[in-house]
């Protein structure tokens, strides 16, 4: 596991950074003088998700501090920017090996562990048994693929499910595939992403990008993975020479920022102009300009302001897809892949809302984008239902937190 840190810390020094914290060692000053709730975000979708839980949870018990454990370096930065005062405590989650855990546990005392969406730590939940603290898992969800992998490794799960406090699952489903795993206590309180907070400064921010954009028509292809990229900018060139829509601007955002440099590379190789974000002057963009490369972090919000349309990576391929409710939440309609299963229902009901449409490649991705641009009134149409679907689904936080109330001592 060590050497695996030091390997991926080669494109990412986060990796190689507070190893201590892993292995269940933390320095004395951290030690609390408060009691603790203890949340655990993985990675980045998970702690933004976490926001508006945490923020709830403050307001509730402002006698406690939050713990936000995380497992890699770009969860713990997304945390760091959302609650940038030193609002909540932060630290690596250590190895699920007992005697790690019984580290955390000892120097942290929480009342409390919440696991977000789809985490399942079997030594974890045991260590926490043992010591009588209750486990939570929040927004859970569980897709068919994981359902299966699950039950293959039913003689670990099962033990772990069963000894879970309780589930708030985010849709029937979940639940249903969450009890099937032996989870006594499920209940189904929505997706907590639908309660997303967007402030001002981002919504500033994406307004400035649009007016640099100029009157170009602005595709933003947003948490994009390896190898979805080049699909996407081959489909671009294709659709530049075939349509009549030559001042399309596509702005790509890689999902991970270790990959920056190599989509750049894709995108040079390919012979087409671009900017990046980082390098991007206060004046109008270049009409030259093809491509935007998205190389910043926590632009998200504002990278959907600015555009008219947003494609979800992640569901080209197989990957499972990525959230989609940003993009919703400021009013855009929204293109997906096929391959959408860790957001199925969400997906399967924005589409039925008429704010989201499902394309089977990159092809039909740019095919689909450049008829919304080119229809107005059916893109302003799509937003607005966006923006209604968004709003429609809001009020989970609160119903997680009616829920811990009975858990939190």
């Amino acid at each position: 596991a060590l050497l695996r840190l030091f390997w991926r810390g080669r494109l990412e020094p986060g990796y190689r950074r507070h190893i201590a914290e892993r292995l269940g060692i933390f320095p004395a000053h951290s030690k609390p003088s408060q009691p603790m709730i203890w949340v655990h975000a993985v990675s980045v979708g998970e702690t933004r998700a976490v926001e508006p839980l945490s923020r709830q949870l403050q307001q509730h018990y402002p006698q406690h501090r939050i713990l936000l454990t995380h497992m890699t370096p770009t969860g713990r930065a997304t945390g760091a920017m959302l609650f940038p005062n030193n609002e909540v405590q932060q630290c690596f989650l250590p190895y699920d090996i007992p005697f790690l855990i019984d580290r955390l546990l000892k120097h942290f005392r929480p009342v409390i562990c919440i696991l977000m969406e789809t985490e399942v730590w079997p030594n974890l939940i045991y260590t926490c048994q043992k010591r009588h603290i209750p486990v939570v898992i929040a927004n859970a969800r569980l897709s068919e693929k994981s359902y299966r992998q699950a039950q293959r490794y039913s003689g670990l799960i099962r033990p772990a499910c069963a000894a879970i406090t309780s589930v708030f699952a985010q849709t029937e489903i979940d639940a249903n595939r969450i009890r099937q795993l032996g989870t006594p206590n499920v209940v189904v309180t929505g997706s907590i992403k639908f309660d997303l907070k967007i402030g001002p400064d981002q919504i500033s921010v994406g307004h400035q990008l649009r007016q640099q954009w100029a009157d170009r028509a602005v595709l933003v292809c947003a948490s994009t993975r390896e190898d979805e990229e080049q699909l996407i900018l081959d489909a671009f060139i294709k659709a530049q020479k075939t349509s009549a829509m030559p001042d399309l601007l596509l702005v790509i955002v890689p999902r991970h920022p270790q990959r920056f440099e190599l989509v750049e590379q894709l995108i040079k190789q390919r012979g087409l102009n671009m900017e990046r974000r980082t390098t991007l002057a206060q004046n109008k963009l270049s009409a030259e300009v093809q491509v935007v490369l998205g190389n910043s972090m926590g632009e998200l919000i504002s990278y959907y302001t600015s555009a008219d349309v947003a494609f979800i990576g992640g569901s080209l391929l197989p990957l499972g897809g990525h959230n989609l409710i940003e993009a919703l939440a400021v009013e855009k309609p929204v293109i997906i892949g096929p391959h959408t299963f860790n957001f199925e229902v969400i997906t399967n009901n924005a589409i039925e809302a008429d704010c989201t449409i499902r394309v089977n490649n990159a092809d039909e991705l740019m095919q689909e984008a450049i008829k919304l641009l080119r229809d107005q009134g059916r893109k302003a149409a799509m937003g607005k239902n966006a923006l209604d679907f968004a709003n429609q689904h809001r009020g989970a936080t609160e119903r997680t937190i009616g829920l811990l109330c009975d858990l939190i001592a």
